[in-house]
């Protein structure tokens, strides 16, 4: 599952500053990605937020995790479909994110 969302081209929506969606749990924060326009509609549906434009970036879900994860502060990972029984979540751990920010191997949590 990791390789293959290594390659795919996520949507990741942003929040009302204008930076990508993020929400935090037991001290991670997580990148919230979307497979498709569908799953995003129904994570907003979920949080009683339909009514709003959801504007979104495609990411290919790589960059996500390789360059995009290192720049949060703390510990972090990305939530694929959160909310949905099919999401996968890809924690801060060494083999899917890199090492110097996996936190099973010593990663710093405040950069």
């Amino acid at each position: 599952m990791l390789g293959e969302f290594r390659r795919t081209a996520v949507l990741v929506p942003f929040d009302e500053s204008g930076s990508l969606w993020t929400a935090d749990f037991n001290g991670v924060r997580w990148i919230c990605a979307f497979s498709d326009e569908d799953a995003l509609a129904r994570f907003a549906v979920a949080r009683g937020d339909a009514a709003r434009e959801w504007t979104y970036r495609t990411i290919l879900g790589a960059r996500l995790l390789d360059v995009m994860v290192p720049m949060l502060p703390g510990p972090g990972g990305v939530a694929l479909d959160a909310g949905s029984a099919d999401g996968a979540l890809f924690p801060p751990v060494a083999g899917i994110v890199p090492d110097e920010v996996a936190v099973d191997l010593g990663g710093t949590e405040t950069r």
